[in-house]
C-alpha cells in the first residue's frame, strides 16, 4: 500500500505548529533561566499590568519616576494583551503569544508563493524557509517586543495588497502601525510598491503620504507629549548623521558618500549578508518589492548601536516580512524565465535557510553538530542557581515596591512601581543577583550596583532575609 503524504497546506500548518511549540518552549525556558530582564520584557509587563489596574501604559523609569510607555515607543497594540493578562497573568503569556503570532506569518508567505509560482509544493518550500529563517527565529527569542508582531501583520497586509483587497490591507496595515513608530514607513513603502507595480497611483500615493505623515506625527508630537519635553536618548545613536531624524535626512542628500561609508562598514555588510544569504539573495530579483524595507534598513544601518545591525535582536521585525515577500516575487521572476527550474529554485531557498540556520540560527541542537552555531545555545538551560533565584523571589510581596537588578526584573515587574537597583527611592524590598548579572546590569550599573549592595548590607534600615548562591533579598525596616 502506497503511503500518502499530507498535502502542502497541511504540512504548512504542521510547520507552524512545530515553530510555535518550539519557540514557546525555548522562550519560556529562557525566562525561567533568568535570561530575560527588566529591559525589555519587564517594562512591557509593567505597562500591561498598570493598564489592567487603570493606569494606561504606565511604567517606572530608571530614575524611579512613573512615565507613559508611549513616551519611549508608540506601542498602543499592547492594550490587546490586557484581556489576555486577566486570563493568564504571566510574562510567559506574552512569550507564547509572540511565538504563535510569528508562526502565523507562514500562511501569507504560502498564499503569495502559491499565487505567483503556481505550485503548492514550491509554496510549501518558501513557507518553511520563512519558519527556518534565522532572523525570524532570533526575533522569537528576543524576549517580547510589540514590534515583533508587525512581522506577521505586515505579511498579511502585503498579501491583501497584492490581491487588491484594500480594506483587509488597511486593517492589517493599521494594526502594524500600532506596534512601533517606524512601522508606518514600511506601510508607506508598500504604497509606493503598489503604485509602481499596479499603476494605482492615487491609492499608492495616499498610503505613502499617510505612512510618512503618521511616523512624523508620532516622532514630532505624540512621543514628546508623553515624555513631557524630556529628550529622547535614542537619537544619540545617530550622532554620526546629525543626531536627529531631520538632520539625518538632510545629511543623506548633502553628504551621501559619508552616509554610504557608515552604511557599508564592516558591521553593515555583515548584517546585510546575514539577512540575504539565508534566502539565497532571491529578493534582489524583485527590487520594487524591497522598497518598503529601505526606511528600516536605513534606520538600522545608520545607527551606532550594535543591536540594530545584528540579526539577534528585534530590530529586524519590519525587514523580515518585506524580504520574504520580495523573495517570493524574486523566485517568481526567475521561474517565469526558466519554468523547469521552479522546484529547484524553491528548494534552493529552503536549502539556503537550512544552511543559514545551521550557521546562524538559535536552535540549541546545533551545538551538538560540528561547525553549528552555538551562540546562546545554553540560554534555555535552567540551572540550580535559577531555581534558587525563583525561590528567593517568592518572598517578595506582589504589591510591594521593589528594587532589583535587571536580570531579576522581568519576574518582578508586574506591580505599580518597580525600581532598577541601585535606585532605592521608596523601595520596600531589594532583590540582587550577584552571580548572574544580565548585559544591562554589567553595562549600566555594574560597579555602582556593587557599591550600593555593600551600603544596603551594612545599613540598619535593611534586613537580609535571603542569602544563597549570591542571591540576596533585603526587606526595608523603616522603624529601626
Amino acid at each position: 500500500m502506497r503511503l500518502r503524504l499530507p498535502s502542502p497546506r497541511v504540512l504548512v500548518w504542521i510547520g507552524m505548529a512545530a515553530f510555535a511549540a518550539e519557540f514557546t518552549a525555548l522562550s519560556v525556558l529562557r525566562h525561567r533561566a533568568f535570561n530575560t530582564g527588566r529591559f525589555d520584557l519587564g517594562n512591557i509587563v509593567q505597562s500591561i499590568w498598570t493598564t489592567t489596574h487603570g493606569d494606561f501604559l504606565q511604567q517606572t523609569n530608571l530614575h524611579g519616576e512613573q512615565i507613559s510607555r508611549l513616551g519611549s515607543h508608540f506601542e498602543p497594540i499592547l492594550v490587546v494583551f490586557v484581556p489576555l493578562w486577566w486570563i493568564w497573568p504571566s510574562p510567559e503569556m506574552l512569550l507564547t503569544a509572540q511565538a504563535i503570532a510569528l508562526a502565523f506569518g507562514a500562511l501569507p508567505v504560502f498564499w503569495l508563493a502559491r499565487k505567483h509560482l503556481g505550485s503548492e509544493r514550491a509554496a510549501l518550500a518558501l513557507a518553511l524557509a520563512y519558519l527556518i529563517y534565522p532572523p525570524l527565529q532570533w526575533l522569537a527569542l528576543d524576549e517580547f517586543h510589540p514590534g515583533a508582531l508587525a512581522c506577521p501583520l505586515l505579511l498579511y497586509a502585503f498579501w491583501y495588497l497584492d490581491e487588491n483587497r484594500l480594506i483587509p490591507f488597511g486593517i492589517f496595515a493599521a494594526l502594524a502601525c500600532m506596534t512601533r513608530e517606524e512601522m508606518p514607513l514600511i506601510v508607506a513603502g508598500m504604497g509606493i510598491w503598489y503604485a509602481l507595480t499596479r499603476k494605482r497611483y492615487r491609492f499608492g500615493a495616499a498610503v505613502a503620504v499617510g505612512g510618512v505623515a503618521l511616523t512624523a506625527l508620532i516622532v514630532a508630537f505624540v512621543t514628546p507629549h508623553f515624555r513631557h519635553g524630556a529628550p529622547l536618548t535614542f537619537y544619540g545613536r545617530y550622532k554620526d548623521v546629525g543626531g536627529s531624524p531631520s538632520q539625518a535626512v538632510r545629511m543623506i542628500f548633502s553628504h551621501p558618500i559619508h552616509v554610504l561609508q557608515i552604511v557599508f562598514d564592516h558591521r553593515g555588510v555583515r548584517y546585510l549578508g546575514q539577512l540575504l544569504l539565508p534566502i539565497a539573495g532571491l529578493c534582489l530579483f524583485a527590487p520594487f518589492a524591497l522598497i518598503p524595507a529601505l526606511p528600516l534598513l536605513a534606520i538600522n544601518l545608520l545607527s551606532s548601536a550594535y543591536g540594530q545591525t545584528s540579526i539577534h535582536f528585534h530590530y529586524t521585525a519590519g525587514e523580515i516580512p518585506i524580504l520574504m515577500a520580495a523573495t517570493v516575487l524574486g523566485a517568481a521572476w526567475l521561474a517565469k524565465r526558466w519554468p523547469r527550474a521552479l522546484i529547484p529554485i524553491a528548494a534552493g531557498v529552503l536549502a539556503a535557510s537550512l544552511i543559514g540556520n545551521y550557521l546562524l540560527g538559535p536552535l540549541p541542537l546545533w551545538r551538538h553538530v560540528p561547525g553549528g552555531q552555538t551562540l546562546g545555545a545554553d540560554r534555555s538551560d535552567v540551572s540550580a542557581h535559577d531555581r534558587i533565584a525563583a525561590r528567593a523571589l517568592e518572598l517578595i510581596p506582589r504589591d510591594a515596591v521593589v528594587s532589583a537588578t535587571n536580570g531579576l526584573g522581568a519576574h518582578l515587574s508586574a506591580r505599580k512601581r518597580f525600581l532598577s537597583f541601585p535606585v532605592l527611592d521608596g523601595a520596600a524590598w531589594v532583590a540582587y543577583d550577584g552571580k548572574h548579572p544580565s548585559f544591562a546590569d554589567r553595562l549600566v550599573t555594574g560597579e555602582q550596583a556593587r557599591n550600593a549592595l555593600l551600603r544596603v548590607r551594612h545599613s540598619p534600615e535593611w534586613r537580609l532575609v535571603f542569602s544563597e548562591d549570591r542571591i540576596y533579598i533585603f526587606e526595608h525596616m523603616p522603624d529601626i
